[in-house]
């Protein structure tokens, strides 16, 4: 276990934060810092066909061990850190046999990781937990990930007794600001069918994800000296909240869950003469989510018409522009990949969470691209913010499972039972 957490530590010291603003792949300079301290250790480990290029997507090979056919598969995950909350200078904590208590994570600022409020600590009393010092996240998601798919491979290549087929593997930029399937090559990684490491808590297993879209939505005002504003003053920061307000209520983020969609602002910026919403639109249902852009479509030509012998032009300007799409759709075709990995879990005495994704992985845009891809758990909580954790024995049973996954993949059928012959008649 030790390995594992001295593997997870090297990879969250190191910044990887990127950037939705910048142009270029990867988005920060600083994400070479880890492909490339990564590139060099699949080779150390004793992997084959390590790689890496120009935009910092790394793969590699874990050959075969059977004389047999077995279908390429292969595991992925990003090592990018979302740029919503710092990940520079992440000073991890070691929490040996957690006693289920307050977990004061920072004395001199009073932040605590309290099971009174995060009451999924509670499932791990007794086991060993790695948080922040309060002051930057953690970086499990989705450097658990990476360090699950890197020790399984060390683990396979260290017990050839265990027999797997071919298995490829790559680590990617930026997924977090939604382009880690931008640049992969799907052809030259080579696998028919692929896991992203990149979910929760121990056992999680998904295969539906959200139809996502991200709106940019500009207003546009007049200023004048408010003492003479009388039928002459646009204030396109009010014109934001009319629309904000004209949005379906109950159908934010946080008052929707499972399957419901909904309606995210998450940045505000304005003046009096122009004012910047930003914000995105979920739903798993595909019909929902084209309605959910027509909604917004619809309020602001309704603001637009409103001020159209007034202003001369149009005074809202939105542009959507469609992220990613549910992976569900790519993945039911090829079902025996979610049972497989289901299988995996049952074997391991783990209880699988199939549940879909309030949200999306850089599987949901593989799924599209040729490479059925569904996310299994990585094991860390409350991801994005200061309050992040991972248990040390979920990243252990994350690793299990691939190996499971591996030797179920080399085996007839899969592993999976025979389907049943139609009883005659």
């Amino acid at each position: 276990m030790q390995h594992i957490i001295d593997r997870f530590i090297s990879y969250v010291t190191v910044d990887t934060e990127s950037d939705p603003n910048s142009t270029t792949t990867p988005s920060t300079a600083k994400q070479w810092d880890l492909a490339n301290q990564l590139f060099e250790e699949l080779k150390t480990i004793g992997l084959e066909e390590v790689t890496i290029d120009e935009k910092s997507y790394i793969m590699a090979t874990l050959p075969s061990n059977v004389s047999h056919e077995v279908p390429t598969i292969g595991f992925v995950a990003h090592f990018d850190t979302t740029p919503d909350f710092t990940g520079a200078n992440v000073k991890p904590q070691i929490i040996s046999n957690y006693d289920g208590k307050d977990i004061v994570l920072n004395a001199d600022q009073n932040i605590v990781l309290s099971p009174s409020y995060f009451k999924d600590l509670l499932q791990y009393k007794g086991q060993t937990l790695i948080t922040t010092d309060g002051t930057t996240l953690l970086g499990a998601d989705d450097k658990a990930g990476v360090t699950e798919i890197v020790t399984a491979m060390e683990y396979l290549i260290n017990n050839p007794d265990i027999k797997h087929g071919k298995i490829r593997i790559c680590f990617t930029p930026d997924e977090e600001i939604g382009r880690g399937a931008h640049h992969f090559d799907v052809a030259k990684f080579g696998a028919e069918w692929a896991y992203t490491m990149d979910g929760s808590q121990i056992g999680e297993l998904e295969f539906e994800n959200f139809n996502a879209a991200g709106a940019k939505i500009t207003f546009k005002g007049k200023s004048v000296h408010p003492g003479y504003a009388k039928g002459k003053l646009i204030n396109s920061m009010l014109l934001a909240t009319d629309f904000i307000n004209a949005l379906p209520k109950g159908e934010t983020p946080e008052e929707t869950k499972g399957y419901e969609g909904f309606f995210h602002v998450h940045h505000i910026t304005g003046t009096i003469e122009e004012t910047v919403v930003e914000l995105i639109i979920r739903d798993h249902n595909k019909k929902k989510f084209e309605k959910r852009k027509e909604k917004v479509q619809k309020i602001t030509h309704k603001i637009n018409k409103k001020f159209a012998k007034q202003f001369g032009e149009d005074i809202v300007i939105t542009q959507i522009k469609d992220q990613y799409f549910n992976m569900k759709e790519k993945v039911v075709p090829v079902k025996h990949i979610v049972d497989i990995a289901e299988k995996a879990m049952i074997a391991l005495n783990i209880k699988p969470i199939i549940k879909p994704i309030r949200g999306g992985t850089d599987g949901s845009q593989l799924s599209y691209m040729g490479l059925p891809c569904p996310n299994i758990f990585a094991g860390g909580h409350n991801f994005h913010g200061k309050y992040e954790y991972v248990p040390v024995e979920s990243m252990q049973r994350a690793v299990e499972v691939i190996a499971k996954i591996a030797e179920l993949t080399a085996l007839p059928n899969f592993g999976l039972d025979a389907p049943k012959s139609k009883k005659k008649k």
